[in-house]
């Protein structure tokens, strides 16, 4: 069973995936969020049929203090109309400076700024789910 890993934005939404084993997260996709949470929503609802996920880990934006602002309620909203929709685990997960280590990682890669924009939210999803991959390997050990 795999788990999907989601980069919750406004108008973008990383979408990332785990290997058959759940070890190792694989960015998906970016689904355009701007022209319609409806839209994004069936395409998350096709991929989630498509790997048939159960489980999906959504990056939690905290603020840096660990406190929860108005882009956590949104979130929140967001968690609510997929749960709408199906039966799923929904773990949130504190997604604090993946952007930064998403950022970092396309730096060393050497990939183009004009190219980040399009990537940036799919590599934040894989940090997100292979940050989770990881911790429940280390509780599994």
């Amino acid at each position: 069973m795999r788990v999907l890993g989601i980069d919750y934005g406004d108008s973008r939404i990383g979408v990332a995936v785990s290997d058959p084993m759940g070890w190792t997260a694989q960015g998906l996709e970016t689904v355009k969020s701007k022209d319609g949470l409806r839209k994004a929503i069936e395409r998350l609802m096709e991929i989630i049929k498509q790997y048939e996920v159960k489980d999906i880990v959504i990056g939690y934006p905290l603020n840096m203090n660990g406190t929860a602002g108005p882009r956590a309620e949104r979130t929140e909203a967001f968690i609510k109309k997929l749960l709408e929709l199906g039966d799923f685990n929904i773990v949130k997960w504190d997604e604090r400076l993946t952007t930064v280590s998403a950022h970092r990682a396309m730096n060393e890669l050497g990939i183009k700024a004009s190219n980040k924009k399009n990537i940036v939210d799919t590599m934040s999803a894989v940090f997100i789910l292979q940050g989770y991959l990881d911790r429940q390997s280390r509780n599994n050990i």
